[in-house]
C-alpha cells in the first residue's frame, strides 16, 4: 500500500499592503514567513536583512518596532506587499510554494505613483512574471533576496545591489 500523500493546507496572506499616495517604489516579497504571519507585518524574521538594507539605503537607523518599520517605509516613499495572495507552503520555504493565487496590485498601482517595481528575490519575481506582469504590463526588477537563506550575499553587497531603490525614489522627488 502506498503511503498517504501529505495534505498541505492553503495559506491566505494575512495582512494588506503598506503604501501611501506618495509611494514611488513597490517592493514585492513572495509570501510572508511564519514569523511575519505571526506578527502580521512584513519581514518579521529577525535574521532577514530587509530592514537593515532599507535603513542603510536611506541613511536611517534600523527600525525595531512595527510602527518604526511602517514609518520608515512610508517616509522613504516605498510600498510593500507580496506577489502571492494565497498558496500551499511548508513553513517559510519559498521552494515549497505550490498552488499560487497572485495578489492584485491594482490596489496600489491605481493609487500611488509607482515608478519602479522590485521583487525581493527570485521566487517573488518568478510569480510576478508568470501571473502579475500579464495583467499590469509593467516590468519588475529582480533584486537579490534579503532572506537569511541567501547567505552568499553580505549586507554590504545587498545594499549596493538595492541602491536602485533609493535612486528611483529620489529621481522624481521634485514633482511631489
Amino acid at each position: 500500500m502506498a503511503p498517504a500523500k501529505e495534505v498541505i493546507p492553503i495559506v491566505v496572506h494575512p495582512f494588506g499592503p503598506l503604501f501611501s499616495e506618495r509611494s514611488r517604489v513597490l517592493i514585492l516579497g513572495s509570501f510572508p514567513s511564519v514569523k511575519s504571519r505571526e506578527q502580521q507585518f512584513f519581514y518579521g524574521h529577525p535574521q532577514n536583512r530587509f530592514w537593515p538594507v532599507v535603513a542603510a539605503l536611506f541613511d536611517r537607523e534600523t527600525p525595531r518596532s512595527i510602527p518604526e518599520k511602517r514609518e520608515l517605509i512610508l517616509s522613504c516613499r516605498l510600498a510593500l506587499w507580496d506577489s502571492i495572495a494565497s498558496c500551499e507552503v511548508t513553513g517559510s520555504s519559498d521552494a515549497s510554494i505550490r498552488d499560487v493565487r497572485p495578489n492584485d496590485l491594482r490596489v496600489i498601482l491605481d493609487h500611488a505613483p509607482i515608478a519602479l517595481i522590485c521583487c525581493n528575490g527570485r521566487k517573488s519575481h518568478e510569480i510576478y512574471e508568470k501571473y502579475i506582469h500579464p495583467a499590469t504590463r509593467r516590468e519588475a526588477l529582480c533584486l537579490p533576496s534579503t532572506s537569511p537563506a541567501n547567505a552568499q550575499w553580505s549586507l554590504a553587497k545587498l545594499v549596493a545591489a538595492w541602491e536602485i531603490v533609493r535612486t528611483a525614489v529620489e529621481s522624481d522627488s521634485h514633482s511631489f
